[in-house]
């Protein structure tokens, strides 16, 4: 069990692009293990590779709540596949304590390869969409706060900011 440091806003390794992974190998797997441990550690529900500064398409999600059903999207495509918009409050693990909505597509198409390298093919809706976008936007380069506006964006950078140096203060590294 490894926890990795996750990049917070507005570090600028958040806006670069994510690279297709080129094979699912045990160094892959053994990260994705490492991201589920920092993810639970943080705690979240999601966490895309671009946040631990490995630039490369996966993502690793656990929406139960249990912490016992976790998935693994290696390279994934979402296509939406319906114009009707759906709202919910996100928050992100490199925008601590920050939460707003954002309206996304409400039924997607979500492909892409698991650990064992088999390509998967699932619509989604709900929690699974709203998170499965919310991960890809990071291997885009895309953050939540992009939706918002600029004075919601600033807050955003300066509670954020605020917050990294009082764990910065305690010695925590929660920032």
């Amino acid at each position: 069990m490894a926890l990795l440091p996750i990049l917070s806003f507005p570090d600028p390794r958040l806006r670069i692009i994510a690279k297709p992974v080129e094979q699912v190998t045990a160094d892959i797997r053994t990260l994705a293990q490492d991201m589920f441990d920092t993810m639970y550690d943080a705690p979240g529900i999601g966490l895309a590779a671009t946040q631990i500064d490995q630039h490369i398409q996966l993502i690793v999600m656990d929406l139960s709540e249990n912490k016992d059903q976790p998935m693994v999207f290696i390279n994934p495509k979402v296509t939406p596949l319906t114009d009707e918009m759906q709202q919910y409050e996100e928050g992100c693990l490199s925008i601590p304590q920050v939460y707003d909505k954002v309206e996304r597509p409400a039924r997607v198409r979500i492909e892409y390869t698991d650990l064992d390298g088999q390509h998967i093919d699932v619509e989604a809706e709900g929690l699974l969409a709203v998170c499965i976008q919310h991960e890809m936007d990071h291997l885009n380069g895309k953050l939540f706060v992009d939706y918002l506006s600029p004075l919601k964006r600033q807050r955003a950078r300066e509670k954020v900011e605020k917050y990294v140096r009082q764990c910065e203060k305690k010695g925590s590294s929660k920032a």
